[in-house]
């Protein structure tokens, strides 16, 4: 079924939109929350609470892009049972994406809190249009659906050096390039 058309069926509320949700989009809703969480039933719970999430989002919103509308919703579900989870343990995947990044993202946020989210989430998308397909399938494999260096190295047939030094180069680039934003 095309988005659009679960889209109308969310805002006609008819249920019949979770189990279109469900069929095109469960087993990604699944591997995301997967990835961050580690424990089937975790996992279980994280899609469940996204149909739940979309369902209440939706209306008001009616987005552009309803796989990206919802895997944001399910990630960051994962991301805070993970956080509920794990107060005082740290899980090494999930912590070593987050502080590669670290670097580039050292100093933003400060002030009004949105609009620095937002002004962020704008440079960060320009920066990805400026890569190639490669290279930026690459990067938010790593660092939005939280995929292992291995996984992506099999899902891309790459050498771990290549995808190493691919998402090396591609943090350097985007810290200048947020620099250069004066962010």
């Amino acid at each position: 079924m095309e988005d659009r058309s679960i889209i109308e069926l969310y805002w006609a509320r008819s249920e019949q939109a979770i189990r279109e949700t469900e069929l095109k989009y469960g087993r990604l809703f699944r591997q995301i929350a997967r990835n961050i969480l580690h424990n089937p039933s975790d996992v279980d719970e994280c899609v469940n609470d996204t149909y739940l999430g979309a369902w209440n989002a939706i209306p008001p919103a009616r987005p552009r892009v309803l796989a990206a509308f919802l895997c944001r919703i399910a990630r960051n579900l994962a991301l805070k049972k993970y956080a509920y989870i794990h107060a005082s343990r740290r899980n090494p995947a999930v912590t070593v994406s987050y502080e590669e990044l670290e670097a580039c993202l050292d100093d933003v946020g400060s002030g009004e809190q949105n609009e620095a989210d937002d002004r962020l989430a704008d440079c960060i998308n320009g920066f990805l249009d400026t890569l190639d397909g490669a290279t930026r399938q690459v990067f938010i494999r790593r660092y939005w659906y939280f995929d292992s260096v291995k996984e992506i190295m099999r899902r891309f047939r790459m050498s771990k050096s290549k995808v190493e030094s691919m998402l090396f180069r591609t943090r350097n680039k985007l810290r200048t390039w947020i620099e250069e934003e004066g962010l």
